[in-house]
Formats: C-alpha cells, sequence, structure tokens
C-alpha cells in the first residue's frame, strides 16, 4: 500500500509540473508576442494589439532611437534564457513547435541588431514602417471612423521625430535601396496629402490639417535627405555575403535544410522541368504553328527554348486589359472559389471578409504584381486584402503590354489562386481558429515562411491535379513556367546574395532560362536585392508541403483523403514544415 501510495503521489506531482510547465509556457508565448509587437505600433495596430500595458500602440509610431534598439537587444538576449529553461522534453509537441518558432525569431532579431544592422543602411525599413502606420487605421475597420483617423493625426504629430531618428541612423545605403525609398516616400506623400486627407470627416479636419502640415514637411526633407545627402554615401553592400547568408536562410527555413542543397536542387531541377515543358508544348506547337515543323532544323537548348517560347508568347495573347485588371482577378477569385468547394479540397473558412483592391501606392515597389495582406492576428473578424497591383496609366503601350503578357488569362487566375483562394486567404482565415490564442496569435504574427510560401504553391498544385481549368494544357504549361520561376527564385537569392551573381546572369537566368518577360525580370531582380532569405521559401516550401503529404498518406494507407489532410495541415497554423508532419500523427 506504501510503494502504491508513493507512485500515485509521483504521478500526481509529475502531473501538477506538467500542467504549471504548460500554463507558464502559454504564458511566456504570449508575452513574446506582446512586447516584440509593441517595439514597433505599426505592426501592433496591423495585428489588432491596440494596447499594451498602459500604452495605446494605435497613438504611437516606432522608436527607432539607438536606445530603443539597445532596449529591443537586451530584451532578445533575456528571453533567450528564460525560453531556455523550458526543457523540450517536458513540453508537448504542439509547445515545442512554437519553442522552435520563438527560439529561430530570436536568432533574427539579434542577427539583424548585431550583425545586418538594417538600420544604418535601409531607408526603405523607415518609409515602409510609416507608410503602414499611417495605412492601416485607415483601412482596418477596428473602430469607428472618427476614432482610426484620430489615431492617425496622433501618429502623424509624431512623424518629425520618426524621420529625425531615421536621418541619424542612417550612414550609408546601397543605391537600389536609396531609389526605392524614394519612390515609396512618394507614396507615402500621396497617401498623406490625398487619400487620407479625402477621407478625414469634416469635424476633424482641421487638428488633421495641423498634424499634417508638419508631417508632410517633414516627409519632404526626408525626401531631400534620400536625394541629397544619402545617395552620396553608396558604400553599403546589399548582398548580405556568405556567413550572414546562411545564418539567417537557416532561420528563417526552420527545415533543416541549408543553402547550397536548396541551390543544387533547385537547378537540377530546372533542367528537368524545362524537358517536361518541352513535352507540354511539342502538341500545342503542332496545332499553332503546322508550318514551323517543330524546328527540326535546330537542336538542343536552341530548339528547345525556340519551340516553348512560341507556345508561351501566343499563349500570352490572351489577356487582360489595363482598365479590366483589377475586376478580371475578383472574377477569377469567384471562380476558384467555386471550384475548391465543387470539388470539396479543404473545409472552406466561414468568414468572408476578403477583399480584393488595388495594392497601396506606397508598397507598390515591393509588390510590383501583388499580395495578401491578412485580417489582423488578433482581430480575424477585420478585413483580409487580396492586392493587386494596377498598371500605371502613364506606362508606355509595350511595357503595359509586358505585364499583361506575363499575367495572362492562365497567370493572372493562378496568381488569385496563391494569394486568395485556397492559397494565403484559405490558409491565414483556417489559422485563425487555431486554439489556445497565445498559440493562435504567435504561429500569425511569426509564421514560418515556408509553410506560408510553399502552401500558395502547393495550392495551385493541386487545384491543376484536381482538374482545375479541365486540365487545360494550356494552363499546364503556364504552370510549369511558373514552377520554373519557383526554381529560378530560389538560384537568384542563393547566388546574388552570397555567390556574387551579376545583374546581367540574374536577367540571363530569367529571360533566357525561365522564359520570363522583361517586366516580370527587371522587378524581380529588385525585389531580390531588396529582400534575402524570402524568395526560396516558395521552393523549399512546396517541396515540403509535397513530402509531409506523401509520408501523411503512407501513414493512412486506404484511409486517405485529401481534403482531411489539407484541413488538419491548416489547422496547425504556420509551424516550420519540419514539425509539421509530427504534429499530424
Amino acid at each position: 500500500m506504501h510503494k502504491l501510495m508513493c507512485a500515485l503521489a509521483v504521478f500526481l506531482l509529475a502531473t501538477a509540473c506538467s500542467r504549471h510547465s504548460s500554463s507558464q509556457f502559454s504564458q511566456l508565448s504570449e508575452e513574446f508576442v506582446s512586447t516584440t509587437l509593441s517595439f514597433s505600433p505599426s505592426s501592433a495596430t496591423a495585428a489588432g494589439l491596440h494596447q499594451y500595458h498602459d500604452q495605446n500602440l494605435d497613438d504611437m509610431l516606432d522608436d527607432v532611437s539607438s536606445a530603443a534598439l539597445d532596449k529591443q537587444r537586451k530584451f532578445y538576449q533575456d528571453f533567450r534564457q528564460r525560453l531556455n529553461g523550458f526543457s523540450s522534453d517536458a513540453l508537448s509537441a504542439e509547445e515545442r513547435a512554437d519553442q522552435t518558432i520563438m527560439q529561430d525569431q530570436i536568432s533574427l532579431a539579434l542577427l539583424e541588431l548585431d550583425e545586418i544592422r538594417n538600420s544604418l543602411h535601409n531607408p526603405t525599413g523607415y518609409v515602409e514602417t510609416l507608410g503602414n502606420a499611417l495605412f492601416s487605421p485607415y483601412v482596418l475597420e477596428y473602430a469607428p471612423l472618427p476614432a482610426r483617423m484620430r489615431n492617425i493625426v496622433a501618429r502623424l504629430q509624431k512623424v518629425p521625430l520618426f524621420l529625425d531618428q531615421a536621418e541619424t541612423n542612417l550612414a550609408s545605403s546601397p543605391d537600389i535601396w536609396t531609389k526605392v525609398a524614394i519612390e515609396e516616400n512618394d507614396g507615402n506623400i500621396g497617401l498623406v496629402d490625398k487619400t487620407l486627407r479625402a477621407a478625414v470627416p469634416s469635424d476633424l479636419r482641421d487638428s488633421y490639417d495641423r498634424a499634417a502640415t508638419p508631417a508632410l514637411q517633414a516627409m519632404r526633407r526626408f525626401q531631400d535627405f534620400l536625394r541629397n545627402s544619402l545617395s552620396a554615401r553608396n558604400n553599403a553592400d546589399w548582398r548580405l555575403g556568405r556567413d550572414r547568408y546562411l545564418k539567417k536562410f537557416h532561420d528563417v527555413m526552420e527545415s533543416g535544410v541549408e543553402a547550397e542543397n536548396v541551390l543544387s536542387e533547385a537547378e537540377a531541377d530546372l533542367e528537368r522541368v524545362r524537358a517536361r515543358m518541352l513535352d507540354l508544348a511539342l502538341p500545342l506547337h503542332h496545332s499553332m504553328f503546322p508550318g514551323h515543323k517543330d524546328h527540326t532544323e535546330l537542336s538542343g537548348e536552341e530548339r528547345q527554348n525556340k519551340i516553348v517560347a512560341e507556345v508561351l508568347d501566343k499563349i500570352a495573347e490572351r489577356h487582360s486589359s489595363r482598365e479590366a485588371y483589377l475586376e478580371d482577378a475578383r472574377q477569377d477569385l469567384a471562380e476558384a472559389r467555386a471550384f475548391v468547394a465543387e470539388k470539396h479540397l479543404l473545409t472552406l473558412p466561414p468568414r468572408a471578409n476578403l477583399q480584393v483592391i488595388p495594392t497601396p501606392e506606397f508598397m507598390r515597389e515591393s509588390y510590383a504584381v501583388g499580395g495578401f495582406s491578412p485580417a489582423p492576428a488578433l482581430e480575424p473578424q477585420l478585413g483580409a486584402f487580396y492586392w493587386v497591383t494596377p498598371i500605371p496609366a502613364d506606362w508606355p503601350k509595350e511595357r503595359a503590354e509586358s505585364k499583361l503578357r506575363e499575367y495572362n488569362f492562365y497567370k493572372l487566375k493562378l496568381l488569385t489562386v496563391h494569394e486568395a483562394m485556397p492559397g494565403h486567404y484559405v490558409q491565414f482565415e483556417i489559422a485563425d481558429d487555431v486554439q489556445p490564442k497565445s498559440r493562435r496569435v504567435l504561429r500569425a504574427v511569426y509564421g514560418n515562411g515556408s509553410y506560408i510560401e510553399g502552401w500558395a504553391q502547393y495550392s495551385e498544385q493541386t487545384m491543376l491535379d484536381e482538374g482545375f481549368l479541365n486540365h487545360s494544357p494550356e494552363m499546364a504549361l503556364t504552370f510549369a513556367k511558373e514552377e520554373l520561376r519557383v526554381l529560378a527564385n530560389a538560384i537568384l537569392d542563393v547566388r546574388l546574395q552570397m555567390l556574387d551573381m551579376t545583374d546581367q546572369q540574374a536577367l540571363d537566368l530569367m529571360e533566357k532560362k525561365t522564359f520570363q518577360e522583361p517586366e516580370e525580370a527587371t522587378p524581380k531582380l529588385e525585389r531580390a536585392k531588396l529582400t534575402s532569405c524570402q524568395l526560396p521559401t516558395y521552393f523549399v516550401g512546396w517541396r515540403g508541403w509535397l513530402r509531409v503529404r506523401g509520408e501523411y498518406q503512407k501513414s493512412q494507407g486506404s484511409a486517405y483523403r485529401l481534403s482531411e489532410f489539407n484541413d488538419k495541415a491548416l489547422q496547425q497554423g504556420a509551424v516550420p514544415l519540419a514539425v509539421l508532419g509530427q504534429l499530424l500523427r
């Protein structure tokens, strides 16, 4: 009896400790998200965090002073020690996934603060932070418009200090970063002087004008600083270099893959996909160009390029117009939604809060084609946005035609599938039901990029596998071209950031090896210089999703159902793909 009671006491003590540890871990996770968001009030508003302790974050702008950055550094260092105090063995599989996310976010934050130090060299970070700080309260209906406009007025009052801090921090900048910052700052000026001003309720116009006048003056002074001062200090390098890139790559991917292996796999896959494209193109080439006799006068890569390029060029002739581009995307969204429901590829989320809108002007350099902005993690009932970047009215006909040919009838549908249905929008909406709240918010705010972009690519493949557009051979070839683009994304990022790839080599890869229009290739090269370790997430994530699905299908045998896998995998939120399979067991 005594031994039995002792054993029972040990069991109860272990169970109590486990519950206590789990409760502590959940509180730690919540503290991590709320504190790190408080460092950036602009990000906090976008995530739905409006109050932190006694502070109204919606009235605040980011503090980017050196003292504030030192405070952040100390927080991350101290939090790492606290997080490491939890033994992985004592945590559940779900908690271990969350621990991994926080550990990697801490590593990324400290890498930025201690080694990369974009605060000293990247003006686009300041410009985009300011744009988001002013745009989010305008577009997110977390409160009535007058209250949100008062938040904007409060932030406008802080613009001069924010931009003074930015000028103090910025020591040098590569030409490309300064150029983009100038363009985006123009967008911010238009946002304040036109868009927001037009939306101000009549009883707030005086207060808005009083705040906007010095804010606009500060923004124009910052524009002069960018053009006349920072542009002359252009000796900073946009390349991370090998050591810093490998560190960042490891923490961003969270998948166990290394940059060199991703590069070699992507370059090998590039040739395999090109060969498959020739097989897809030949029957179409027979019917489209019967007089060309399959270009038997050519051989090897020259013949391959000629046949595939001719078919792609013919396919690209079917495209939208400059005026109808946005509306066509809306129609594509309705078509994709109907197909997902008909085939029951997954359980569609009950909310219908997606809006298709033009990409905000201050973000159009970063989102040259479009993008997705999810509903705030803490307020999932608010709007989510599928951004479609309009073709400017002042673009010459040839440039507009290049863009429309690249995002033709078939590619625009793939873009809509990727960004919205059943891509990012569905993914984030389902993740908004993850419980407990601390886990949901952590995985929404700091979700794994390979999981997120991988799902969007995987969802495109799944739609086509299930018969979207009736197995159209034109769509199949267009999708194969997109796969080439995914591979090129990974190759570009690794080679540009750590292997000194030249601009011409990058353009040749995109235009000659992956059939991209110049209007696609040139902005992509710019994007590759503005970001790092984001472009490979499409390839790493897509392959990761297929691997996890294959393992799950094998484990389920004859009981496997595609919709069940999709539902279960999305219900985890954006966890590292390396642990997703473990969570599905």
